[in-house]
């Protein structure tokens, strides 16, 4: 899903809620402090690949999308440590892909604890999903429904957009 409509001054910032099975992703402008919807969606490897080649695919696809929509910044979701050791250790793996694939395209990317983006789009840094989903369908309204995954990424993009200025990375 897709706006071609985009602010010529814009930052395109890309949003990134990493996962082995399905990756989020949403694209946002950002112009001052006006945030326009511009892209969301999920790369979902098949999970009947071997493990590199899904972990490929993610990198891959991820770089298609930092092209299609010309980014210029990317944020991810910083690791949720899990009671299990080897998801956790998988979840890494796949997060260093989706790292990867805006560090390629030769993008900047920030990274963000779960519980910040939280309080930076509901205001609780315990908000469970379907409360995000709600944030970030009445900060872009423009998205329409968007999947929790899609959702997740969106509002990683939209504190970063929030909160670049105090990393210096604001134009």
């Amino acid at each position: 899903m897709a706006n071609t409509l985009i602010p010529s001054g814009a930052s395109r910032i890309l949003g990134l809620d990493p996962g082995l099975r399905r990756t989020g992703w949403g694209v946002i402008a950002c112009e001052g402090s006006r945030l326009r919807w511009i892209a969301h969606g999920v790369v979902a490897p098949d999970e009947r690949a071997p493990f590199a080649q899904r972990l490929l695919h993610l990198m891959e696809a991820l770089a298609e999308i930092c092209v299609a929509h010309a980014c210029d910044e990317a944020a991810v979701e910083e690791v949720f440590v899990n009671m299990n050791p080897s998801s956790t250790l998988k979840l890494g793996h796949a997060r260093a892909a989706v790292m990867l694939a805006p560090a390629k395209c030769g993008l900047s990317v920030a990274e963000y604890a779960p519980n910040l983006i939280k309080k930076a789009v509901v205001g609780a840094g315990h908000a469970d999903k379907s409360q995000i989903a709600f944030m970030v369908r009445r900060l872009l309204p423009q998205a329409g429904e968007v999947t929790a995954d899609a959702a997740d990424a969106l509002a990683v993009a939209i504190t970063h957009a929030n909160l670049r200025r105090s990393r210096g990375m604001a134009a």
